[in-house]
């Protein structure tokens, strides 16, 4: 009997790409990661596994900066993604020498979901495991974006999503609390998303805010823990007016 999952240019008889599926699972296994945007800025977050004692966290980094005005966070294997990013770091660099204008955030979406693709039909090669969130804002009119692709190379604009180990849980909370917010509102979209599935609030949290004048920025652990802090009281509070009105009667 054929193994269909062996390789990766093999449809099975049902019509699956079973290593195309496999990387998937692999994203799946991954770390976390959400991507909102707002009106006028984009925010990416990462659950952030524990170091190591004696290791310096900041070689660690699962939100990089592509360009001035674009920034990648990825859920999967992280030596695919180091790859993947010098190759999308060049095509952005080329562009600019090329047409002396900055990449698009779709042009080097395209870009990057391209190379997935080319990945899942070549002979003697094996799927890039990992999923993006790809964000930044167009040079041009100035718009954020957000996008995602994933390991067969398809890629669509979203306004908030969400990647990785249980990805499904926070696209849920982000379908139910999502509107368009600006500023600080944003980042404590992302990071509560995050806390629906990290534990031990935000010392396992990694964030990123780009914004159209000051680009990629990340925050420090003492900001996050400020917004974890406000967040958990919102909701404590929250929880007491719901019980106030029973106390009453």
């Amino acid at each position: 009997m054929a193994r269909y999952d062996r390789a990766i240019t093999v449809f099975s008889p049902d019509g699956h790409l079973f290593q195309v599926e496999y990387a998937l699972e692999a994203v799946r296994k991954g770390n976390a990661a959400v991507g909102v945007r707002g009106t006028d800025i984009v925010v990416l977050g990462v659950e952030k596994k524990s170091a190591a004692k004696l290791q310096d966290s900041r070689s660690v980094r699962k939100i990089v900066s592509l360009d001035d005005h674009i920034a990648l966070a990825c859920a999967g294997l992280k030596a695919d993604a180091r790859v993947l990013v010098n190759r999308a770091r060049i095509e952005c660099q080329s562009h600019r020498l090329t047409v002396e204008d900055p990449v698009t955030v779709e042009y080097i979406t395209r870009y990057i979901a391209g190379l997935q693709q080319k990945y899942t039909q070549s002979g003697g090669v094996r799927p890039f495991g990992l999923s993006t969130l790809i964000v930044g804002f167009d040079p041009y009119t100035g718009v954020p974006s957000l996008y995602q692709t994933d390991p067969s190379g398809t890629f669509s604009a979203w306004k908030a999503n969400a990647t990785g180990r249980n990805s499904n849980s926070m696209r849920e909370f982000l379908e139910k609390n999502y509107k368009e917010t600006s500023g600080q509102e944003t980042v404590k979209l992302a990071i509560r998303a995050l806390l629906e599935v990290v534990e031990s609030g935000g010392k396992n949290i990694e964030v990123a805010v780009m914004t159209k004048e000051h680009g990629l920025r990340q925050l420090e652990e003492a900001e996050i823990d400020a917004i974890v802090t406000e967040i958990e009281a919102e909701k404590e509070a929250a929880e007491a007016a719901k019980k106030g009105p029973l106390k009453e009667s």
